[in-house]
């Protein structure tokens, strides 16, 4: 009997070993990949740079319409504009579009600015809508058909722009033929608020410094992160505008232009800073939107991608770029069949076969993988990076733990139910032990944290039964998910109640 538990286990417990192998595998490649070509990119972008503006003046520039899209920013909103104001570029060839969706005092205090940078001489508009339809999608395109610019600079209400953002980037729409889009990589302003931030920073790393800039090196699908990039306006409406079908507008127009026949840009040097979510529910919502866009996506984009001439490679790759947060669905497998597994195994007197030796291997190879990938990326992104590899297990953790929130994300859209665009609240939080604004914006509690708090401890339950002269590796696996839920699911639990408080 035991003998045919193990094997019904064994069934959806090894697909799941085998697909997170395989996505595992992917992240060497990727670093195999960015590694072959950064020092060659980084010599060529800035000898093109310097060769540039060699031959260029600053009057011989394009016009470019700057959009900021915005909706209930009051704590960001001032940073934001007074940041982009100041970008160092022509008055007469930059165009401000506040794309306000408000409904509270931030269209007040968006209003009052406009007002006064426009009387400074600014062309600085303030676009408002009766409704909210389409959500971020329906307002860039609100945009879109008033913009005056060749180019769309974009920016959400965490990020701040450099002054000399413009200069380093736009140059980069004449290196190469039909260029739809150039990207900047995300800094950190509140990178080390909190352990929380921190995880977030490295993994933002992983996704910029190496991923984005191995895929776009390298020939292969890369997306626009919604932010902190500029779009050719001609692109955006050959590709069909902004759709609001899927929670990731930025990655479905990112792929459309690009199977129309339009390239892309990634610039791992141009660094904008950001505001990263200092609360848990906050990024967990961020997370879920993330997730259940990108698979909306996948559904939406595959098929098409599929009846394209590109390479098997090509392909192949953009499907595990879309599908990426099935990795989530599959970690909640893992984490509720290895208890039971190593029960079974142990009190099994089969020697260890080599399906489970195989496993085992592949759980080695697999887990191993992702570390690798941010170790590359902050060595290559920071001097000191040792330093921030010592907090790679807090990410791990995270990882984890907000694996049940994103399978939530995940078997929506699968099912395709679906749910409104929910805005990630920023508080201008940036230094820690620094004054925290009252929280106006809080979002509406869920209940997730009482799974991820059972789930947790159910996992240490196993890792306690596995310490006992168990033989199999699983173990570590189940003290690895038991500390991510619980670390998740406290933190949920504490802050929610932190916020009941404050209201």
């Amino acid at each position: 009997m035991g003998k045919i538990f193990i094997i019904f286990i064994l069934v959806f417990y090894c697909p799941a070993v085998l697909w997170l192998f395989l996505y595992g595998i992917n992240n060497y490649y990727m670093v195999y990949l960015f590694l072959r070509k950064n020092k060659k990119e980084l010599f060529q972008n800035r000898e093109f740079l310097r060769q540039f503006w060699l031959t260029h003046a600053k009057g011989d520039l394009p016009k470019v319409t700057t959009q900021l899209p915005i909706y209930n920013e009051r704590y960001v909103v001032k940073r934001l504009i007074d940041a982009v104001v100041n970008i160092d570029y022509p008055k007469e060839l930059h165009e401000i579009q506040v794309l306000d969706d408000s409904h509270d005092e931030t269209r007040g205090i968006a209003s009052e600015l406009v007002d006064k940078y426009r009387a400074m001489g600014f062309n600085i508009k303030h676009i408002t809508r009766e409704n909210r339809d389409g959500f971020k999608a329906g307002a860039l395109n609100e945009g879109l058909k008033q913009a005056e610019g060749e180019f769309l600079a974009i920016f959400d209400a965490d990020f701040v722009p450099q002054k000399d953002f413009l200069y380093r980037v736009v140059p980069f729409f004449y290196e190469k033929e039909k260029v739809a889009l150039v990207q900047t990589r995300w800094g950190h302003m509140n990178g080390k608020y909190s352990l929380l931030t921190i995880a977030q920073s490295i993994g933002m790393d992983g996704h910029f410094i190496v991923e984005q800039a191995a895929r776009t090196w390298n020939g292969l699908y890369m997306n626009f992160n919604g932010t902190a990039g500029i779009w050719r306006k001609e692109a955006i409406v050959d590709a069909g505008n902004w759709q609001s079908d899927t929670l990731t507008e930025d990655l479905d127009l990112s792929y459309r232009a690009q199977l129309k026949g339009w390239n892309t840009k990634f610039l791992s040097n141009v660094v904008t800073p950001s505001e990263l979510p200092v609360e848990v529910n906050a990024y967990k919502s961020q997370q879920h939107r993330w997730a259940k866009g990108s698979i909306q996506t996948a559904k939406k984009i595959i098929p098409q991608l599929l009846k394209t001439n590109d390479s098997l490679r090509k392909k192949t790759q953009a499907i595990i770029h879309l599908t990426q947060y099935m990795a989530h669905p599959m970690m909640i497998i893992l984490a509720v069949l290895s208890f039971p597994l190593t029960i079974l195994l142990k009190f099994s007197r089969t020697p260890a076969s080599p399906v489970i030796i195989l496993l085992i291997v592949l759980l080695l190879l697999g887990v191993f993988a992702p570390t690798f990938l941010y170790i590359i990326s902050l060595k290559s992104g920071y001097q000191r990076w040792w330093k921030r590899c010592l907090f790679i297990p807090a990410l791990m953790c995270v990882g984890c733990g907000v694996s049940m929130n994103n399978t939530k994300a995940v078997i929506e859209a699968l099912l395709n139910l679906k749910s409104d665009f929910i805005r990630t609240p920023k508080y201008g939080v940036t230094k820690r032990g620094g004054k925290r604004m009252k929280k106006k914006y809080t979002l509406k509690r869920k209940y997730l944290f009482v799974f991820e708090i059972l789930l947790g401890s159910y996992c240490f339950i196993g890792f306690l039964h596995y310490t006992s002269n168990n033989k199999f590796i699983f173990g570590p696996f189940l003290l690895l998910y038991a500390m991510g839920f619980l670390y998740i699911g406290i933190l949920t639990l504490f802050q929610s109640f932190r916020e009941k408080i404050s209201c």
